[in-house]
């Protein structure tokens, strides 16, 4: 369960947000959708507890976890591969650190040895000793070699680096899943291997919300959309309900400058809604969808 509650989010006179409500249901995929700056990723940034928002709530269900695929895919260059998985699981990772680097000590006290103790308990609890294999499960059932376990992840080519961020964002078995521009820099194949993965993780009840340009990948895998214009969520339905209702724009940069969409975009607008939502013909989606100035 995700629960958004009068979000407001500003900065000094600014006002990225305003009052945003939205209610995130289990085994369900959510998109977010917006022009570049709308706040798409700070609004994911609120829901994990990275950024504060001014006023209102974001509520989740008792003892669930919520993990993070991010954008940036070089965050974590100078980390081995193993380590940026297991790091998925942050209160893990912090466990482990801290009881590494205790026992390195030189000058090991009686107190270091007590909160060795403690830690080693949280990391029994934790499964700890298996940690290293799940990871290395993970990254396996994504399609990376296990030669690539020891590497530092600067090593990685760039959709190399995307199943090793997924594989983190997916270790521990959090409960809710926000995945940052997911299809960022990856072909086609492995876009449709990503796809697979989010059908299995809604199969197992998670939840999922996915902030991205790829109105596509999200009709084809979302099963709702919620749209971000000028601080507010001025759409939330069903992709198919968005695109085929007024509901749908474009940031192509013609349109941003407030010039009439070309009549091929109504073309290609008609193709993708043939081939992904419905059979609804040109005429008709030319006559029915508008296009936001943004």
């Amino acid at each position: 369960m995700l629960k958004i509650n009068n979000v407001s989010l500003r900065f000094g006179t600014r006002t990225l947000f305003e009052n945003v409500n939205l209610e995130f249901k289990d085994d369900n995929c959510y998109g977010i959708i917006g022009a570049n700056g709308a706040g798409k990723s700070t609004f994911l940034k609120i829901i994990s507890g990275e950024v504060e928002s001014t006023k209102g709530e974001v509520i989740i269900g008792k003892n669930e976890r919520i993990s993070v695929l991010r954008q940036n895919h070089n965050e974590f260059d100078e980390y081995k591969v193993i380590d940026t998985v297991i790091s998925g699981d942050t209160e893990f990772y912090d466990i482990m650190k801290e009881k590494e680097a205790i026992y390195m000590k030189p000058d090991f006290s009686m107190e270091d040895g007590i909160r060795a103790g403690e830690l080693e308990a949280k990391f029994e609890e934790k499964n700890g000793w298996q940690a290293e294999s799940d990871a290395a499960i993970l990254l396996a059932g994504l399609g990376l070699d296990n030669s690539c376990n020891d590497k530092f992840m600067s090593e990685l080519e760039d959709k190399e680096k995307v199943k090793v961020l997924l594989a983190r964002a997916l270790f521990g078995e959090p409960d809710i899943l926000l995945l940052d521009e997911p299809t960022k820099g990856i072909d086609v194949i492995y876009k449709k291997e990503m796809g697979k993965i989010i059908l299995d993780l809604k199969k197992q009840g998670k939840t999922i919300v996915i902030v991205s340009h790829d109105v596509e990948f999200c009709a084809e895998y979302g099963d709702r959309c919620a749209m971000f214009f000028q601080g507010k969520i001025i759409s939330e339905s069903s992709i198919r309900e968005m695109i085929c209702t007024n509901r749908f724009y474009t940031t192509v940069s013609h349109k941003m400058a407030g010039e009439l969409i070309e009549n091929k975009k109504y073309g290609y607008m008609a193709t993708f809604v043939d081939n992904k939502i419905s059979s609804v013909p040109l005429s008709d989606v030319a006559g029915k969808t508008k296009m936001v100035n943004i």
